[in-house]
């Protein structure tokens, strides 16, 4: 029981179809929706997107400042 279903390449291959699938059929679906923007950006095409990624990569790059700033050493506990 070495191989576990989430470690396997064709599992992990076809999670990326997957999710490449869903992303693609968001943006997609951007075509359908009538957008009504508060305000001028929301408007463009596949806003919801590029926002949700570039929010992402921001709170990735903000939980690695943070975690640089409240790291202790691994001795911390062993006084």
């Amino acid at each position: 029981m070495d191989d576990y279903w989430l470690t396997r390449k064709s599992t992990i291959k076809g999670l990326w179809v997957v999710f490449v699938l869903i992303l693609a059929a968001t943006v997609l679906a951007d075509f359908f929706v009538v957008p009504h923007p508060y305000f001028g950006l929301d408007g463009t095409f596949g806003f919801g997107a590029w926002f949700g990624f570039v929010s992402c990569v921001a709170l990735v790059l903000i939980a690695k400042l943070l975690g640089s700033v409240l790291k202790r050493p691994d001795t911390y506990y062993d006084r």
